[in-house]
């Protein structure tokens, strides 16, 4: 079966842009397709803060607080916005600034805001081993099978780890990924202990010289301390076996939650150290900036974002290119 249609892709992703035109991504230099997918996914957010730039209007301190209020309407949370306005009004003390100035400053800041490294970490050698968390209904699942597909088209061998043994259709879900992608998969019994199946996944990994270990973990809220400390279990079995592992410990969020993904994100950290967000249903809603506040708050950066459900979806996160997307 072909993999665009393994991932739901149809005619919206298949066909051009419906805004169109050189910009959508057909530019000499650019990814066109997935340029394209990400303007699209951030459509919401962008005709949100379409109002920040009145064309002909002067910059001043009424314009600054409707500049606020459109920021915190995008989730870019309350410390960005002020901390952004207080910037736009700095730079236009004591001279003329005009409106039509206020998105290009905004945006050098937001990409300044924006500079963690979001490369993803690697072994030096061996297995790398990648963790993905997040509650349920974030697309975890789907995410990871997005994730092994581009590592096997960058030519990388891949094992998969169905630790969620307490839904039976959460391991039958990543199954149909894995025989469907072509790469090994390890399983246990339902209920069992998802530490139990990660040492057996780490080993199988270890025995086929697999290039990573993806672990699919346990659907946990954030609020549940037993399957939290389930969690922190499964970290020390894989640094037992691997010293340094995991290498990667990715947390799902789902942007259409806004400031509880902030929430989120905190309590996945307390008991996996967390080095990496995939934050999923971009396309969904017009809070595209709470990447924002997750990264003053939590302090991690985002490495995948989810634009929709095609097979491009699913995209590295590259800082430029999102505020270029949210803006343009």
């Amino acid at each position: 079966m072909a993999l665009g249609k393994l991932f739901g892709r149809g005619k919206k992703e298949d066909g051009p842009s419906p805004e169109g035109g050189a910009e959508d991504g057909q530019e000499p230099g650019r990814k066109g397709g997935a340029f394209a997918a990400l303007r699209r996914g951030l459509s919401k957010t962008r005709e949100k803060l379409a109002a920040i730039v009145p064309i002909g209007r002067k910059l001043d301190e009424e314009l600054l607080e409707e500049i606020e209020a459109v920021l915190i309407q995008a989730d870019f949370g309350p410390i960005t916005a002020m901390e952004l306005c207080d910037q736009l009004r700095d730079a236009y003390k004591g001279k003329e600034f005009s409106s039509e100035e206020a998105t290009p400053f905004l945006k050098e800041r937001l990409v300044e805001k924006l500079g963690q490294d979001t490369s993803l970490r690697f072994a030096e050698s061996g297995t790398s081993v990648f963790v993905v968390a997040g509650v349920n209904g974030v697309g975890k699942t789907t995410s990871i099978a997005k994730i092994a597909k581009q590592f096997r088209e960058e030519g990388r061998t891949v094992v998969l780890a169905a630790a969620d043994t307490f839904r039976a259709a959460a391991v039958d879900q990543l199954g149909i990924w894995s025989e469907r992608l072509e790469v090994e998969m390890v399983r246990g019994r339902e209920g069992g202990d998802p530490a139990s199946v990660v040492f057996d996944a780490v080993e199988k990994a270890q025995e086929l010289e697999a290039d990573v270990l993806i672990i699919d973990t346990a659907g946990r809220l954030h609020t549940e301390k037993g399957l939290m400390d389930q969690l922190s279990k499964i970290g020390r079995v894989i640094e037992k076996k691997i010293p340094g592992a995991p290498h990667e410990v990715l947390q799902v969020l789902d942007a259409t939650t806004g400031q509880n993904a902030v929430t989120q994100a905190q309590a996945f950290h307390a008991a996996m150290p967390v080095t990496g967000l995939v934050l999923t249903k971009l396309d969904g809603t017009a809070r595209g900036g709470v990447i924002f506040p997750i990264l003053d708050q939590v302090g991690l950066p985002v490495k995948y974002i989810g634009v929709g459900e095609g097979i491009d979806d699913l995209q590295r996160f590259e800082p430029e290119r999102f505020v270029d997307a949210l803006f343009d």
